[in-house]
């Protein structure tokens, strides 16, 4: 295998005309020019220079093999540069997935990025369980901000990282139109019409558990596990909820939000993160994203 250290210093001997000013370009001595050629020669099996007390000339071959190199170290430079570009391009780019209810959040702090260091950050939005086979070997993620409701049936891959981001609190919402039910005692909502998740889903299945805990049998009016359309119901007055704080933001004068201390239930929010796609900057943004 040529060494391309070798044809590039026979590039400079050809366009130059002499060992000494080669050396002096490339920052080597006469000496070790000589010694380079001299390899080069052996490598390939070919004389390259006609050698005399006085000077030392190209042969034909030296003339062929410098054009042949010409093209060779261009690839190389163009290989290297673009693997370069990439690197430089992986560091400046961010891979977050987040889920819906926390989008507002993230909204919020990269409003305050500035436009250069926002052009690098990609983000996809979906429930954490979409979002986790992203994480794996080969996904297109670097992170992802998830959550888990108790001890919900959320999994990941042991090689993820988990940081802490926040404890985001459940609240009562009702519809402002029904009369007023305060102090909104667990006792007080027996029968009302509720807005609930989905049967099966982790989070039904937790909050399934509060109403029981709580000896409340909803009277189910629509299932939803999609806070924006829940709040959307709720306003309408089509039955109360639990929704999380970090979907509350901005809502509007149609409903209650009561904290209820019987409640007294979050979801835990943390980033996911693989090791070895954590950078400084990714570890700035997730300190940025802390509530």
């Amino acid at each position: 295998m040529l060494k391309p250290e070798h044809l590039r210093t026979l590039r400079e001997v050809i366009q130059l005309g002499s060992f000494a000013a080669a050396a002096n370009r490339l920052g080597y001595t006469s000496s070790a020019v000589s010694q380079q050629m001299a390899a080069l020669e052996k490598k390939i099996g070919v004389r390259l220079f006609e050698r005399s007390a006085h000077s030392v000339l190209p042969t034909s071959a030296a003339e062929v093999l410098a054009r042949h190199a010409e093209i060779v170290l261009v690839d190389i430079e163009r290989m290297i540069a673009s693997v370069q570009a990439v690197h430089r391009g992986s560091e400046r780019q961010i891979r977050l997935g987040v889920f819906p209810s926390f989008a507002d959040r993230l909204a919020e702090v990269l409003r305050r990025l500035e436009p250069a260091d926002l052009a690098g950050v990609r983000i996809s939005v979906a429930e954490p369980s979409q979002l986790i086979p992203h994480l794996g070997a080969g996904g297109e993620l670097d992170a992802a901000i998830v959550y888990q409701v108790g001890n919900s049936g959320l999994s990941w891959p042991s090689a993820l990282s988990r940081r802490w981001i926040a404890e985001d609190r459940y609240k009562l919402v009702l519809p402002a139109s029904w009369p007023d039910l305060s102090p909104y005692r667990a006792e007080q909502l027996v029968d009302l019409p509720w807005i609930v998740h989905h049967p099966a889903s982790s989070d039904a299945s937790f909050f399934d558990s509060v109403f029981a805990r709580w000896d409340l049998h909803p009277r189910v009016a629509c299932h939803s596990d999609d806070f924006k359309i829940t709040m959307s119901l709720i306003e309408a007055g089509v039955g109360a909820g639990f929704v999380a704080d970090l979907a509350l933001a901005g809502h509007g004068p149609g409903v209650v939000v009561a904290d209820v201390p019987w409640l007294n239930t979050s979801r835990s929010v943390f980033a996911l993160v693989r090791p070895d796609r954590e950078t400084a900057r990714l570890r700035a943004l997730l300190d940025a994203l802390e509530v």
